[in-house]
Order: structure tokens, then sequence, then C-alpha cells
């Protein structure tokens, strides 16, 4: 019996000195505030490392009848019948020197705190502050750093996403910046909109602001170049030849339409034929007769009968039945005048011959009896009183034309010596112009 007491006592003796050892050396925290060593777990309230009772998280945590008692970092399995008795905390007793508790001294008839900041009695590091409490003094962190331990530790503001758009930390602080296109707010923390057209978008024409960046548009006339900045001249003449009637002209941002010598522009595109003779911008004297033509006008002389035929009227010249020398020459000749387009298309209508007088009986025959050489005109007959000249190939001028339109009218009902024949010519001017409308 006695035995057995004394093994209990020893081992009671030797976790008595264990528990007082690991009470002696309480433990270090990490540099990281967040992680402990093993048999520690990190405490919110108190930011230190605290002990795990293992004895309450681990089921069953000794076997064998054995008997769990925590203690700092870990655990001891020893028999029930043992008891652990922890090393007493020393007492603080006042010195005969210094009868006032730690952190106090002697004043009168009093103890006082002794601030241990001014003296210079902490062992704070050089960037912590010191402050002074009660019996003691407690060792401060600068603003953005916490204190693990000893150490003071920068906190990375960035993991709490302070920042709208990027967050840069840096040692006790950090600061926000903005993607381009935005700007920080007074508040150093959220990011507006910039609108680069008040500062200076470096659009060439017309700047438009949108969400964190801005767009260039052009003018009407313009077009926006590859670097979406610099607006370009359209060349509107290059896009079609049916802008213009006769010539386009680009201009910068736009295009006008000429017309040549002798037209005036019609509205913005069609050129219309200067009437020169009723405009009075002609040079005909007053012996000559002034014909408006395509782009120009032509002084003919009032009277172009030439002999054996003589002036009856304006126009009209007759070959009186008296001269022998208009035996075979048509009996009348009547002078008009005309103009037309180069290269117009073909066949094409020119003019219309029409009878003003035909006899009872007669039968009338139409044909070109001079001018048309080179077979460029033909006669289309269109009944007995009437006629159609023709274009037949395409003709470029500047170029004229004088054609005798013939009209033969036989009627078998006046006989004398056969048939009889009458004969008249239209003498038709034809003005080719230089243009094609």
């Amino acid at each position: 019996m006695q035995g057995a007491c004394v093994s209990i006592l020893c081992v009671c003796i030797c976790v008595s000195v264990l528990l007082h050892s690991a009470i002696s050396q309480p433990p270090t925290e990490s540099d990281t505030y967040t992680e402990c060593t093993d048999g520690y777990h990190w405490d919110l309230q108190t930011e230190h490392c605290k002990d795990i009772n293992e004895c309450d998280t681990i089921p069953d945590a000794c076997k064998g009848g054995m008997k769990c008692f925590n203690h700092y970092g870990g655990y001891l399995c020893l028999p029930r019948s043992a008891s652990v008795i922890p090393a007493p905390e020393p007492a603080i007793t006042p010195t005969e020197s210094n009868p006032c508790p730690l952190g106090y001294e002697a004043q009168d008839d009093s103890c006082v705190d002794i601030n241990e900041c001014e003296r210079d009695e902490h062992d704070c590091q050089p960037s912590q502050q010191c402050i002074n409490t009660l019996g003691a003094f407690t060792c401060q962190c600068p603003d953005g750093y916490r204190k693990v331990g000893t150490e003071c530790i920068d906190i990375d503001e960035c993991r709490y996403r302070y920042c709208q758009h990027r967050c840069v930390n840096v040692p006790g602080s950090f600061s926000c910046q903005c993607e381009p296109g935005f700007q920080l707010s007074g508040n150093n923390r959220s990011c507006i909109d910039v609108n680069e057209c008040e500062m200076g978008a470096p659009c060439s024409q017309r700047c438009y602001n949108t969400y964190g960046t801005f767009l260039c548009r052009c003018d009407q006339g313009y077009e926006l170049e590859a670097d979406g900045l610099t607006c370009k001249d359209i060349n509107e003449c290059g896009f079609s030849s049916f802008l213009c009637q006769f010539q386009c002209v680009n201009e910068p941002g736009k295009f006008s339409c000429v017309c040549p010598e002798g037209y005036q522009l019609q509205g913005t595109r069609l050129c219309q034929d200067i009437n020169e003779c009723e405009t009075g911008e002609h040079q005909c004297t007053e012996a000559q007769t002034c014909v408006n033509i395509h782009g120009r006008y032509q002084c003919v002389e009032e009277n172009r009968c030439q002999e054996p035929y003589v002036q009856v009227s304006e126009n009209r010249c007759v070959c009186p039945v008296s001269k022998p020398a208009c035996r075979d020459q048509p009996f009348s000749i009547v002078h008009r005048y005309m103009s037309i387009t180069s290269e117009r298309s073909v066949p094409s209508d020119v003019f219309q011959i029409q009878a003003t007088s035909v006899s009872p009986g007669a039968y009338n025959t139409f044909h070109i009896r001079s001018g048309d050489e080179n077979g460029d005109f033909y006669i289309r007959q269109i009944n007995n009183i009437s006629a159609m000249l023709v274009l037949a190939r395409a003709v470029s001028g500047p170029r004229e034309y004088t054609l005798d339109l013939e009209m033969v009218s036989v009627n078998p009902l006046i006989s004398y010596q056969g048939n009889y024949q009458t004969s008249s010519a239209l003498r038709l001017s034809i003005y080719v112009g230089p243009y094609t409308f």
C-alpha cells in the first residue's frame, strides 16, 4: 500500500514539473497573425494564439482506462488515480527597496504608476509606439499595420476590396487606381468617367464621349480613317459618273457640278443651254439672224437665197418658172435650223417633214436631195404628206450638215405631156454640238 502511494506521488511530481516548464514558456506567435503552432488556434478577441483543449475536441483521446489531462500545446494520458497539481504563479511581493507592486513606485505614502514609455523602460520595436497603462505599457503599431506577437505586420487593404477598379498595396497603406478613361473621385476609391472630348481628345472633327472612352465621327462628306481619329474627304465624283450631267468637281466635304461654256447649271446637276439669241449675248449684225444651237449660236444671213432663187419671205426662196435655170430645180426652198448632241443613240428621229399644201390626186415622195454624202441620215416616209429624217449613225461634233430634203409631187390628173410633176425642198442646217447631253 505504501509502495503504490509513492509511485503515484512520483507521477504527480513529474507532471507538476512538466506543467511548470510549460507555464514558464508560453507559446510564441507566428509571423502571420492567422497561423499558430500545433496545439494552438488564433483567438480573434485577444489576437493571440490560444491553447486547444484536446480532451474536449478529440473523442476518446485516451484509451485503456487512462484519463486525459490538457496542457499547453497537447495533452497527457494518465491513470485515473493520478492528479495534476499546476505550479503556482510566482507571487509578486514588494521588496524592501520598492514596497509597491510591479509597475508602480513609492511616492510619499502612496504608490504611483511608472511611465515606462517616458523612462524608455519598454521593449517596443522602433516602428512601434509605446503607450503607458496603469502598472504596465503596450506597444501599438502604426496605421496600416497589425501586431502579431511582438512584430508589426503590414495589413493588405486590397484584400478587402476598398477600390472600385485597381488596388495597389504599399507598406502601411494602399492606393486606388482607375482603368483608362476613368479618374479617381473625391473619396480616392471610386472611379468616375472622364469626358475626353472636353479634355482635348484628338478627334479631327466630331467627338462623342462614351463610358470609359470616346468616339470620333466625321462631318458629312468625310469618312473616318483606320486610326479612328482622322477624317478624310470622300471623293463623291469617283462613286458614279451620273452625279453630274457634264462634269463633277470634288471639293472638301462635298462636290459640285459644272457646265461647259454656253450652258448654265439648272438645279444642282443638270446643264441647260444658254439661248444667246434671247439674252442678247451674241455678236450678229443687223443683216444677220441669230440662230441658237447647243452651247453656242450661229449668225446666218437674212437672205440666203441664191440665183436663180429669189426671196419671197424670211426663210423661203422661190425659183420662177420663167427662168430656164429653174427647170431642174425645186420650185421652192425653205430654210430651217436645228442642233443635236454628239454621240446620239441611233437610229434616232431627228426632224419631221410636213407638206403644207397638197393637190388633189397628187402622190408625194420624200428623199435627201443633197448634203448626205456619207450616208449618216435616211428618210422614213410616214404617209403621203409627211416623212421623218432619221440619224443612221452616231456622229461627233462640233460639226455642221446642210441637207436638202425634197418632196416630189406627181399628179396624174393634171396632164400636159405626161404626168405633172413638181417638187419643193427643205434646206435643213444641222449643227452637231461637242457634248453628249
